[in-house]
């Protein structure tokens, strides 16, 4: 690809996008703050590599299908919001790291990626991504990894912040009651995502 004037803007449009609060930089903190930094990158390389699937789909035409079929979206919302209700659920409940089951353990790596196709957030970034920067020359397919694989590389970065915020937060908490508090908190934040998805 000779034309890389979509650097800039790229960079500029996924820090907008990225850094701003989500369901995935939600629950980033909740992970981060409940498990550590390390333990969260799974998640974190799993919402990568779910965002660059999800992208390069859109510009391969998996948009195309929700114009034709809307039941087919409408599906995907119902089972995306019923998913981040169960993970909404499980972060709010989830007990003090003292008191917490040895199995217990942030979401995966295949978890975190195969949510990103029932992301609102990851959806209109694909979207707005394509059909904004793809540079007009060469090769359609392969300007669209490119493209797809440096956003995700602005990105990775940015969403990092979330976690290691979660994680200094996670450092300060000290007593039963504000762990509550916090995963009730960052509970109901995931929830009320929700809306995101069924508006």
């Amino acid at each position: 690809m000779s034309d890389l004037s979509f650097v800039v803007p790229v960079t500029l449009f996924m820090m907008s996008m990225t850094l701003t609060p989500g369901p995935n930089n939600v629950m980033l903190t909740a992970s981060g703050a409940n498990y550590g930094f390390r333990r969260t990158i799974p998640h974190l390389l799993g919402i990568i590599a779910g965002c660059f699937v999800l992208f390069c789909s859109v510009a391969m035409g998996l948009g195309m299908i929700f114009e034709r079929f809307p039941v087919v979206q409408t599906a995907l919302k119902i089972v995306g919001s019923v998913y981040l209700l169960y993970l909404a659920w499980k972060i709010a409940t989830a007990p003090p790291p003292q008191f917490r089951q040895e199995g217990a353990r942030p979401l995966t790596f295949l978890q975190a990626a195969t949510f990103q196709f029932a992301n609102p957030k990851a959806w209109v970034m694909g979207i707005a991504l394509m059909a904004s920067f793809l540079p007009e020359t060469g090769n359609p397919w392969l300007n669209a990894l490119i493209v797809a694989a440096f956003a995700e590389l602005v990105a990775f970065p940015c969403i990092s912040l979330w976690a290691g915020f979660g994680t200094a937060v996670g450092r300060t908490l000290k007593s039963p009651t504000s762990w509550r508090w916090f995963n009730g908190t960052m509970g109901a934040m995931t929830a009320a995502c929700v809306f995101l998805i069924l508006g």
